[in-house]
């Protein structure tokens, strides 16, 4: 019967059906079909352990930082960022898509929100893109790829998720995905430069130099100190000891709102309402989500559904190295089928068992799930990240498919790996910081 339930939820995945509703068509199937006798289960095994489930401080945390973001999207605090960071490099050939690209993985930092970094940068870069020559695919592609680092680059609510399903520390998690965070922005910057550099069409900023890029530097770099600093604040507070990941993002919220509204002039009260209204409207699809996924992997684990994933894997290799390629494979999958915090809610429960069987350490998956929610954002058919961001740049999927397919290769494929086969690559800052084991 649990295959029969698996089926279920991925096909009525793929027919379009909404998520929470998916996970509830599965649940309601166990439930009444579920166990050693096909009897199902009571009721009241389940629905208790869905409210117990969702009673934790740590998600709080999710529905301040969605606030924040919100906020800091209204405030519009991307133009200088943007500024800021297109005085380094906007000379060189295919400069400005690794001024977007940064300022993207910044303004990523501060939301943790891939749509509201790609709503707020890319609705300033898609502009400076199209008159500096950039093809509309291309320019729609590297934006798309880029306001996902956002999910890297801590705070992000997917890792704050996996952390509360897996028993996790939050601060261990989010360090674990800064070094992969800052190796896509690198490699996404240099396929940014690669895509276009046979095109005569795309120009570059004209060079500063001297006294006149000092004086810019200081311009720019003082209006974008505000907003620079809110990722100080709240990582400091966090890796200091000063704050839980819950207040951080509190404060994130009580500092945004003065900055947006005072020092940027960008947010109204009206901007704030929506903003709050948007959050709430946001947060509570989120923990519908979670509530129905809490109760479908409960059903899921008494049917010992990572055993039987277990023993598929070892069918075809008891390597574990192998294992482990092969549950990258599914979390693309999965990635492919659903939004980051779907997978992730779903995926974590039955997985976490078989990964710390094979011995794996739990921190390093969580930067192995990171990369891969990222990677699934922005490949079809799902990808909702590259549906907005080619809605955002006006660009056509299918001019857009190329340049994506040419970033997932050359950089989220290699960060994956690097991800995935040298451990020690995304725990080094976590066992430095926190002391967690190797």
């Amino acid at each position: 019967m649990i295959y029969i339930a698996v089926t279920i939820l991925l096909v009525t995945l793929l027919l379009g059906v909404p998520v929470p509703m998916s996970f509830m068509a599965s649940t309601a199937w166990l439930l009444f079909f579920g166990g050693t006798n096909q009897t199902g289960y009571q009721a009241s095994m389940v629905l208790p352990y869905g409210f117990s489930s969702m009673n934790s401080i740590a998600l709080i945390s999710i529905c301040l930082f969605i606030m924040a973001g919100g906020i800091m999207e209204r405030g519009k605090i991307g133009e200088k960022l943007i500024n800021l960071v297109e005085l380094f490099v906007g000379r060189i050939k295919g400069g400005l898509g690794i001024v977007g690209t940064v300022s993207c993985a910044v303004f990523g930092s501060i939301t943790g929100s891939a749509c509201a970094t790609l709503s707020c940068i890319g609705s300033i870069m898609f502009p400076r893109l199209k008159e500096a020559g950039y093809p509309r695919g291309v320019a729609a592609a590297i934006m798309s790829n880029a306001a996902l680092l956002g999910m890297l680059i801590p705070p992000n609510s997917t890792l704050i998720i996996f952390a509360w399903i897996g028993g996790q520390s939050i601060l261990a998690c989010f360090l674990s995905t800064v070094f992969p965070g800052i190796m896509m922005t690198i490699l996404i910057s240099l396929v940014n430069c690669w895509l276009v550099r046979n095109n005569p069409d795309v120009k570059t900023t004209e060079p500063v130099h001297g006294k006149e890029k000092m004086r810019l530097l200081k311009e720019r770099g003082f209006i974008a100190l505000p907003a620079l600093m809110l990722p100080v604040i709240v990582l400091g507070g966090i890796y200091g000891g000063i704050m839980t990941p819950t207040e951080a993002a509190a404060v994130a919220v009580i500092y945004a709102i003065p900055t947006g509204m005072f020092i940027y002039k960008g947010l109204t009260l009206r901007g704030l309402w929506d903003s709050l209204v948007e959050s709430a409207v946001t947060t509570g699809v989120v923990m519908v989500m979670l509530y129905s996924v809490m109760m479908l992997s409960r059903l899921y684990i008494l049917e010992d559904l990572p055993g039987k994933m277990l023993g598929l894997f070892q069918s075809v290799s008891s390597n574990r190295w192998i294992i482990l390629l092969m549950i990258n494979i599914f979390l693309v999958i999965m990635g492919m089928l659903m939004d980051d915090i779907s997978s992730v809610t779903l995926t974590t429960p039955i997985l976490m068992p078989i990964i710390l069987q094979l011995g794996f350490n739990p921190i390093h998956y969580a930067a192995i799930v990171g990369v891969n929610t990222g990677l699934g954002c922005i490949t079809p058919p799902a990808a909702p990240v590259l549906y907005l961001g080619g809605r955002l740049g006006e660009a056509p999927i299918n001019e857009m498919i190329g340049p994506t397919m040419w970033i997932i290769l050359l950089a989220w494929t290699p960060t994956l790996i690097v991800t995935t086969y040298f451990p020690k690559f995304s725990l080094l800052l976590p066992h430095l910081l926190l002391g967690t084991p190797w």
